[in-house]
């Protein structure tokens, strides 16, 4: 990355974290409420989905864990192996304890523990974002995780969706040769799908 590149991401990470920062507990909760309401027609028994645990003011999908038990479907979340940056996805089950988090204060990620599966085995994955764009491109926290792990499926790509808020959704975002397109941006007033391309 350009020192270019790598100054303009950094300022619209501290952009767009403001916005979302900038929302009220209650604004927060209704919009998530929604965007919960949203992806549950994506929560389908025989269908395997990835979501993430929610990190600081990002939208709180967890409710999808309930919605997934009472239809049978498989829910898994991230897990990182120290040293490496392509992610595992272990299954959660209700009342499920973490084996291990990762990082530290509001940042601390609960990891669960299980049997471990690569992106390619998801049907669908829907990722955090700092922000997205209308073309599909995607700003996250900086660390590559979900690039590395999409660009690693080589037969099978799982529907790659961001969930964030509406003040999220820029009209364009920098994008980088490594940076991989979003297929949808849902939020409390989106349900955006963009054709896939490399």
């Amino acid at each position: 990355m350009t020192d270019t590149a790598k100054q303009q991401k950094q300022a619209l990470r501290r952009r767009f974290r403001a916005l979302r920062n900038a929302l009220s507990r209650s604004e927060r909760q209704r919009a998530g409420r929604e965007i919960v309401r949203r992806l549950k027609p994506l929560i389908r028994r025989g269908k395997t989905t990835a979501i993430y645990w929610p990190s600081g003011s990002e939208a709180d999908l967890r409710p999808l864990l309930r919605t997934a038990a009472a239809r049978r479907a498989e829910i898994r979340l991230p897990y990182i192996v120290a040293g490496s940056r392509r992610m595992w996805f272990t299954p959660y089950t209700e009342g499920a304890k973490p084996e291990r988090a990762r990082g530290r204060g509001t940042l601390c990620i609960p990891q669960f523990a299980g049997g471990k599966v690569r992106a390619d085995r998801l049907d669908v994955i829907i990722l955090p974002v700092v922000a997205a764009d209308r073309n599909g491109c995607r700003l996250g926290q900086a660390g590559g995780y979900y690039d590395a792990s999409l660009a690693a499926c080589r037969f099978r790509r799982p529907l790659a969706l961001a969930a964030g808020f509406a003040c999220q959704l820029a009209d364009e975002l920098p994008r980088e040769a490594h940076d991989i397109l979003l297929d949808g941006f849902v939020s409390e007033r989106h349900n955006l799908r963009f054709t896939r391309r490399r």
